[in-house]
């Protein structure tokens, strides 16, 4: 099962600044300047954030990292303006399903609150004669993560912008240039303890902490032409996940496979998932 279990983990993806008060005009004039600037920061990233949410669908390129582990490369496209979705391919080595195809990249799928796989057909077992492997997101952050991931997107990247609302603390990094394109750098520092809070009184579901854990996180952003994101990093834990934004909007509905190609792995990854809990 542990090719499995690397497949589910490879497969997934308000402002609040110290006062001071009582110190001196200089020290009030530089708490003034430092509020300003937060504001204008946040204003910069709320706008990004807007557009972001607005086209609905982007076309993307993402590698992440867990640990010490070398780098999972995807690319593909993303959508979240009518559930979220994705349609990627990723290198199978790296991702560790060399078991389950001979292909050197494997096609993914999230759609309907199901991760697929492309694999090749097995000799036996759930997946004999089946040319994808099917697994709920139940399966890794339970029905009520699932059901929040699934019904905000928790995992998208316009939901992973909305979070920086709730960032404690924002810089501006300057100029920089991503992919050829002229952008801002900007860092926020998310803690989820404060975030879950602010989102619990909104009465918003909680699935960026479904899909983080509820570590930390350290977002940079770099904002390019039409208050568009061109590159999106974070950092949780030890794992950082890199998107990069080829283009926005105007992609390709994510359909999940037909029904009697697919093979359903879930019950089977929750038993393996129960096992290592108790193991």
């Amino acid at each position: 099962m542990r090719h499995i279990r690397m497949a589910v983990w490879a497969g997934v993806a308000a402002a609040a600044l110290a006062g001071t008060a009582g110190c001196g005009a200089d020290t009030t004039k530089k708490a003034a300047e430092a509020v300003s600037g937060a504001d204008t920061i946040f204003a910069a990233l709320g706008r990004a954030t807007d557009r972001t949410e607005e086209l609905g669908s982007a076309e993307v390129r993402m590698t992440t990292t867990v640990g010490a582990g070398g780098p999972i490369a995807m690319e593909g496209t993303y959508s979240w303006g009518d559930g979220y979705a994705y349609d990627v391919e990723m290198d199978t080595a790296a991702a560790q399903m060399q078991t389950l195809t001979d292909d050197p990249t494997i096609r993914c799928l999230f759609v309907d609150g199901a991760y697929y796989y492309d694999t090749d057909p097995q000799p036996s077992g759930p997946l004999k004669g089946k040319e994808w492997m099917r697994v709920d997101a139940s399966a890794m952050f339970g029905e009520q993560g699932a059901q929040a991931l699934n019904g905000s997107g928790g995992g998208s990247p316009a939901a992973s912008m909305k979070s920086l609302k709730y960032a404690n603390d924002v810089e501006d990094l300057g100029s920089e240039t991503v992919d050829g394109r002229s952008t801002t750098h900007y860092r926020a520092e998310i803690d989820a303890a404060q975030m879950n809070k602010f989102k619990q009184a909104d009465g918003e579901d909680n699935a960026f902490d479904a899909v983080t854990g509820g570590g930390p996180t350290t977002m940079d952003v770099w904002v390019g032409a039409k208050d568009l994101p061109v590159r999106l990093k974070q950092r949780i834990g030890t794992m950082t996940v890199t998107m990069d934004f080829v283009r926005f909007g105007a992609t390709a509905d994510v359909q999940a496979p037909p029904a009697a190609q697919t093979g359903d792995l879930t019950e089977a990854v929750k038993d393996a998932y129960a096992q290592q809990g108790t193991g």
